[in-house]
């Protein structure tokens, strides 16, 4: 079993979901980023999103879109994220790693050469927001081959003629963004995401998260109890952009306030069925 089976096996014996916290790599630097990725099991994520910072990220909100702006100023590449991923598995190889972003940077260094490198560094899984499932070929059926789950998004708008599409080469979980727009905007209500989430089950076998607009510990708590992952990123973002407007020379505070919110996420999360 792939890591992210394994992991969400574990979790179901449990009877809890996983919580799946979202970073910019490179964001505010690689050193602090490493640092707080390495931080994020311990603080109870289950899973980790580590976003590849481009320069025109469609879907995401102003918050994710300032955090690649700073990644990138800071020398960030996918080159140097894949080394990030090899050196978080020098201490942590249980913990899965999923990737996500936009294909111009894997198209860039080329489809195989990536792959390569990135099962060689130990990433589990791709979000690849900008392919389609009418583009599978181009990357999602060579990364299942490679032994990489892909990973797709459905939206409140993916109606029954095209989740069949959408679900046909999905692997790993399926990601229910739970707005129709951006990242960071208020997520769906209880019911509505409740219904998508069995629904999406159903007609995919596969575990579901939910993300998009999930920013407190209530909320992480409410979707968790339908839902078989929360993911959270722009709450966890925004916590690092004040903390560095108000202490940059200090990175360790940037580690430790991050930290501290996922954990209370976590807590949130793990204990909604209790």
């Amino acid at each position: 079993m792939s890591r992210i089976a394994t992991r969400f096996a574990q979790l179901k014996a449990e009877n809890r979901a996983a919580f799946i916290p979202f970073l910019m790599a490179g964001d505010p630097d690689y050193q602090t980023s490493l640092k707080l990725l390495k931080e994020l099991p311990g603080a109870g994520a289950d899973l980790i999103e580590l976003g590849v910072c481009f320069t025109d990220p469609m879907a995401d909100g102003a918050t994710i879109q300032v955090a690649g702006q700073r990644a990138l100023a800071a020398g960030q590449t996918l080159q140097r994220t894949l080394d990030m991923v090899v050196a978080f598995r020098e201490e942590d190889q249980d913990t899965p790693i999923i990737l996500m972003g936009y294909y111009n940077p894997v198209y860039a260094m080329g489809v195989a050469p990536f792959l390569t490198a990135a099962t060689q560094a130990g990433v589990d899984g791709l979000i690849i927001v900008d392919l389609p499932p009418e583009e599978d070929e181009e990357l999602c059926l060579p990364a299942q081959a490679a032994g990489i789950d892909f990973i797709r998004l459905a939206t409140p708008t993916t109606d029954d003629a095209r989740l069949p599409h959408v679900i046909k080469n999905t692997s790993g979980f399926v990601y229910y963004v739970s707005v129709a727009g951006i990242t960071g905007g208020a997520s769906g209500g209880s019911s509505s995401v409740s219904e998508a989430v069995n629904r999406l089950k159903t007609a995919s076998g596969l575990p579901v998260a939910v993300g998009f607009g999930v920013k407190t510990p209530e909320k992480a708590r409410d979707v968790a109890r339908t839902a078989d992952a929360v993911v959270v990123g722009s709450a966890l973002i925004e916590a690092l952009a004040k903390t560095l407007d108000n202490s940059p020379e200090n990175p360790d505070n940037v580690v430790s306030t991050v930290r501290e919110k996922a954990r209370l996420l976590a807590q949130a999360v793990h204990t909604a069925r209790d």
